[in-house]
């Protein structure tokens, strides 16, 4: 059975994530070989689908979902984070492309300050996995969205298939000594494959998310 939550305390996650945002972005790009910009893409074309008023991407980190969303058309977009490292460098990405229809804001996913179904659609990157109760956090990401709304949640799962063994080494021994060398914390990029093997598949997801939620 998979973990109910992460693999660290919220507190121990939120100083890692403020360690790593200078250079959380390069390694987003590299390890990834910049697949991650695609999928964010596709990710916020999913959001918009019914032209959302407005759009709230949950661990935003250094804003790029959030900023995809703006540039794909959004009317709004709240992108909350609760590590402030995270929101500066996302401010500074902001000043920079002229977005000023996202508003940052530092805040707990656990507990969202917004009232039940007042958010058209939800979105969150690469985020899930470090909630500390996996259930909680989908039912209070689902509490905040109204009826006929959208949830998108992208997310690293468990590796199958037969690339399964190439794609584990790459990421047990390659990203971690990558994140050494490019970000000087190699521990914060341990706990990405770490985490990635610890949270469900992405059958067993889609299983409670269809537990949890009523269609």
């Amino acid at each position: 059975m998979p973990r109910r939550g992460a693999l660290q305390p919220p507190a121990e996650v939120r100083r890692m994530f403020d360690r790593i945002a200078p250079r959380y972005d390069v390694m987003n790009r590299l390890m990834t070989f910049g697949r991650d910009v695609t999928w964010r893409r596709a990710a916020a074309r999913a959001a918009l689908t019914h032209q959302p008023a407005v759009v709230l991407d949950v661990a935003t980190g250094t804003g790029d979902l959030a900023f995809e969303l703006a540039a794909q058309g959004a009317a709004r977009v709240v992108a909350l984070d609760f590590s402030r490292t995270m929101l500066r460098h996302a401010a500074r990405k902001r000043s920079a492309s002229g977005l000023d229809r996202v508003t940052l804001l530092c805040g707990d996913a656990m507990r969202l300050p917004f009232r039940d179904a007042s958010i058209d659609a939800c979105t969150i990157g690469f985020g899930l996995r470090n909630f500390p109760d996996y259930e909680a956090a989908i039912h209070e990401l689902a509490r905040v969205v109204r009826p006929g709304g959208v949830l998108v949640i992208l997310e690293t799962t468990p590796f199958q298939g037969p690339l399964a063994p190439l794609l584990r080494f790459y990421f047990d021994c390659f990203v971690p000594w990558l994140g050494g060398l490019v970000s000087g914390d190699r521990a914060a990029y341990s706990y990405l494959p770490r985490s990635t093997a610890a949270f469900p598949t992405a059958s067993e997801l889609t299983a409670l998310l269809l537990s949890l939620i009523h269609i």
